[in-house]
């Protein structure tokens, strides 16, 4: 070290030309460096989800996840894949790639393979959706929303939550997805009473097939339209009253008619109620149900 620092304090003109290139070394160095507020330290992901109801998480995972995984691994830039079936019939399956990646352009890359898969996935999950967003696994924020009175119950919390406060949180720029915890939407519930549906000779196939073709919108046409020719100078368009909207227009649905006239009605076998769509969840603020 002795002999390093006597060979600078002999030779003073060097050791100042050195300095001043390293000093210049260092600016053109911090002049190219990459500077950010909030540089990228996470890789982006992408999420795809499904719902199969009814099915446990092996089935999801042999015939929703399975697809999915076989199409999607190898997509320019992925890291991993990792995939989560749960009980209730959801699967949340999340694309890991590269530092750096574009985040829109690894959406449509997932999206383009999601395509090609959905063919191979069952009928209920391809009329459900798959969907396909570019998001962080992580929770950022947490908004909860309650009643501190108890004067609103949580199906009317969650449904406010839905249209008025759901979607302004969506539209931050940054905000990858807005979830709901707590309560559920609002659902028609039919309780089957098992006693009374069979002592009618009726299955729950019978119910749902009356369900689906009687709570319907159809379309009832024109009078005075076209072919109809009498010189009419008005045509009236027809508007029927198609989906049922009210547990007691529900509780009407013909399920059967016998040969000597008897009806039978979903009110006579069910319970029809205006409730939760699902039960699963449950949100809590200092001990207080919150959404």
């Amino acid at each position: 070290m002795q002999n390093i620092s006597r060979f600078f304090v002999d030779r003073p003109i060097f050791a100042g030309v050195l300095s001043v290139l390293i000093l210049l070394s260092g600016l053109i160095a911090m002049l190219n460096l990459p500077i950010s507020e909030y540089p990228e330290v996470v890789p982006p992901t992408v999420v795809v989800e499904a719902q199969f109801p009814g099915a446990n998480p092996a089935e999801i995972a042999q015939t929703v996840a399975s697809p999915l995984e076989e199409q999607i691994n190898g997509v320019e830039g992925m890291l991993y894949v990792n995939s989560l079936a749960t009980t209730d019939g959801r699967l949340s399956l999340t694309v890991t790639f590269e530092i750096g990646t574009d985040p829109d352009l690894a959406q449509q890359k997932v999206q383009n393979r999601v395509s090609q898969a959905e063919p191979r996935l069952p009928d209920i999950v391809r009329q459900l959706g798959v969907t396909v967003s570019k998001q962080s696994p992580d929770l950022t924020m947490v908004v909860h929303l309650l009643s501190p009175n108890d004067r609103y119950d949580m199906l009317y919390l969650r449904n406010y939550a839905t249209l008025n406060v759901k979607d302004q949180l969506a539209r931050i720029k940054g905000v990858g997805q807005v979830g709901l915890f707590g309560s559920g939407d609002y659902a028609m519930r039919i309780w089957l009473n098992p006693d009374k549906v069979a002592e009618r000779g009726l299955t729950a196939g019978d119910v749902v097939s009356a369900i689906q073709s009687q709570n319907v919108q159809v379309a009832a046409g024109t009078i005075g339209g076209a072919p109809y020719d009498t010189g009419v100078q008005f045509q009236l368009p027809i508007n029927v009253h198609g989906r049922l909207e009210t547990p007691e227009e529900f509780a009407e649905i013909i399920i059967n008619r016998d040969e000597d006239g008897t009806v039978t009605r979903l009110g006579d076998v069910a319970r029809v109620e205006l409730e939760a769509q699902q039960y699963a969840l449950r949100s809590l603020l200092d001990n207080k149900s919150a959404v």
